[in-house]
């Protein structure tokens, strides 16, 4: 960072928050239309020599601009369910809770394995189903439908504040299971996101493990980046969206493989 920092001509204190908003701007991009925004602004906060658990904290920060930004333009736009999302709000929040509270105690490399399987059945499902997600069968969900939603809610609730990067992918595919088209599977998603990274960035604060100023730089290329991606998705429909959604999935997949591969 020096070196680029003395090329440029710029403070180094100054040059990693531009990185982070630059950063945080892709993030938020990618993660407003389909999730995996964390792919980006977790390994960006990493290179700032933070500790990992004080980057986890302040990339939950920057995350709460990115997901509330998405989530205000789809709502504006009629895009989200909002009496079922009001219904699955809390199950979000206190699987956030319980997940930032195991992270600190109990390493995510025993539940790679778990993701990377249910990655390789979504992309092949999605890919060899190409009618899925590109109409709206719901109308109302209740009953058996609607505790489902609460589950599949409160436990990738946990995954987010247990790992993170890919919740917003996994409340899509959860909701298009549900019914919803990709666009408005989105638009739900974006919302659950928001209250999961809300809850888990409450416990951080709460651990001191939160560095105030790179979140906040992170967090305005967020919002810009997540404002701009959510108005993309909302003028292209489903269609954009499933092809964004097979390509981050995919990268996804290989990263974690990758890391799951060199921890062993």
């Amino acid at each position: 960072m020096e070196w680029i920092s003395s090329i440029l001509g710029i403070p180094s204190d100054i040059l990693i928050l531009l990185l982070l908003a630059i950063a945080g701007g892709f993030a938020g991009f990618v993660d407003s239309i389909v999730g995996g925004g964390g792919l980006v602004s977790v390994p960006a906060m990493l290179l700032t020599n933070l500790p990992p658990s004080m980057a986890l904290g302040s990339n939950k920060l920057s995350s709460i601009f990115g997901a509330g930004s998405a989530a205000i333009t789809f709502f504006r736009n009629g895009m989200v369910d909002m009496e079922l999302v009001k219904q699955l709000l809390p199950f979000t929040f206190i699987g956030a809770i319980l997940g930032t509270v195991a992270v600190v105690s109990m390493p995510p490399l025993y539940v790679k394995p778990i993701i990377i399987g249910l990655l390789i059945s979504v992309i092949l499902f999605v890919v060899l189903k190409k009618d899925w997600g590109e109409v709206n069968r719901v109308s109302q969900v209740l009953g058996k439908g609607l505790y489902i939603c609460m589950a599949f809610s409160f436990c990738i609730g946990v995954y987010d504040g247990f790992i993170g990067p890919g919740t917003g992918t996994f409340l899509i595919m959860a909701f298009i299971f549900t019914g919803f088209d990709f666009l408005h599977a989105s638009a739900n998603a974006k919302v659950l996101n928001f209250t999961s990274n809300l809850a888990s960035l409450l416990v951080f604060i709460y651990l001191g493990q939160v560095n105030i100023l790179y979140g906040f730089s992170a967090g305005v290329g967020q919002m810009i980046g997540a404002y701009m991606g959510s108005r993309l998705a909302i003028a292209k429909g489903s269609s954009l969206v499933r092809v964004v959604f097979i390509s981050v999935t995919t990268v996804m997949l290989i990263k974690l493989v990758f890391d799951y591969i060199s921890t062993l």
